[in-house]
């Protein structure tokens, strides 16, 4: 039988884990906080993964990243998901080019977009350029209102 990894909590600790568990808008975040809370109690890993409804792999890899890091280690570390097709610094003249010589026609707008784009470059659907160029008008509107 192995033995139980019980992280010894400070008061602060545990007064900032029970805080973040309460407080906190972040799901994933919050039931991280419940798993250290639960493993300093002195449960199993099998049991706390039951309980905030993950492996007992993960709870001991969040175990570890909370040793290490403390509460910044339970963040989602940046850069995670799909990376957007469209980027603001890098196509936003391209793409205010097209609109601007088809005005009226978006789709006419994205194909010119799209020709001039480097070869082997993915594809970008009708709605997601529609959605790039939502973010460009907000950008533009928060800049003309500050």
């Amino acid at each position: 039988m192995g033995r139980v990894n019980t992280p010894l909590l400070t008061q602060t600790q545990r007064a900032d884990l029970e805080r973040e568990l309460k407080t906190n808008d972040n799901y994933s975040f919050r039931m991280r906080c419940q798993a250290i809370m639960l493993k300093a109690t002195g449960r199993k890993s099998k049991d706390v993964a039951q309980i905030v409804g993950m492996c007992h792999v993960s709870v001991n890899s969040w175990l570890k990243r909370f040793k290490t890091d403390g509460l910044q280690g339970l963040q989602t570390k940046p850069g995670r998901g799909r990376k957007p097709l469209l980027d603001k610094v890098t196509d936003k003249d391209a793409v205010l080019a097209a609109i601007k010589a088809n005005r009226q026609r978006i789709q006419l707008a994205k194909a010119d977009w799209q020709a001039t784009r480097q070869e082997g470059s993915r594809p970008v659907s009708e709605s997601t350029f529609r959605t790039f160029l939502k973010t460009l008008v907000d950008d533009i509107n928060e800049f003309a209102d500050g």
